[in-house]
């Protein structure tokens, strides 16, 4: 093959929420109970651990870096990574050190469909009043699945048309996105975690939210696989 790509499918932590993160971690405080999101919380940092043990045996010099919501390269791209790191995200941190070893950030989104899903994401997590909360998840709700396609769409396209041959390219991407198959055929993807165990923790923990209880066994379970050493 002519390139490669490291696919990384993530979870994010409250940090890479930027204004929604209080909001959104007082009521999955509220909703999963102290203990379960303390587990939830330790998953995500063990997550990261294993992600960044595993990149600190690659090879980055001249690696492009493709991150889940970044609309800017250059240096506003190198701005959006300096704060994200002051606000600890793990996965800007993980960047930062990449790019200080050589690896080049590159555009990967779209800034108006980005804007778009986080504005909706704002008006849900702050809506006020019951009716207010139902209106802003339904136009959520009925919005997100297309945003992610065109979103998805654009993402790979922009691989496509930046990753040269010869060259090899790290996707940072949230687990629900589906890039891979849109990408060129000449592009080889190495995976790096199961996104079918991502998604199903993910999975598990809103079933568990709407008040499925039987999945706590499960989110044990996979709690283990994601923070466990990558081969």
């Amino acid at each position: 093959m002519k390139k490669l790509i490291y696919y990384f499918p993530i979870i994010h932590m409250s940090a890479d929420l930027g204004s929604i993160a209080s909001e959104v971690t007082k009521r999955a405080i509220a909703n999963l109970g102290e203990k379960i999101w303390a587990m939830h919380k330790d998953t995500i940092e063990g997550f990261w651990n294993s992600v960044e043990k595993y990149i600190e045996s690659m090879e980055v010099k001249e690696l492009k870096i493709y991150q889940d919501g970044m609309i800017a390269d250059g240096e506003a791209s190198e701005k959006i990574v300096e704060e994200a790191v002051k606000q600890g995200s793990k996965n800007y941190q993980i960047v930062s050190g990449l790019m200080k070893q050589g690896a080049k950030l590159m555009m990967t989104e779209d800034f108006a469909l980005v804007k778009k899903e986080r504005d909706l994401l704002v008006k849900m997590s702050s809506a006020k009043t019951k009716r207010g909360k139902i209106v802003s998840y339904l136009r959520y709700k009925f919005s997100k699945n297309a945003l992610l396609e065109k979103r998805d769409e654009f993402i790979a396209k922009r691989i496509n048309e930046t990753l040269c041959d010869g060259e090899s390219g790290i996707l940072f991407i949230g687990a629900y996105h589906d890039v891979i198959p849109k990408l060129s055929k000449d592009i080889k993807v190495e995976p790096v975690k199961d996104m079918g165990k991502m998604r199903d923790y993910q999975g598990s923990i809103l079933r568990y939210l709407a008040g499925d209880k039987s999945r706590l066994k499960r989110i044990e379970e996979l709690s283990k696989y994601l923070k466990a050493s990558i081969d």
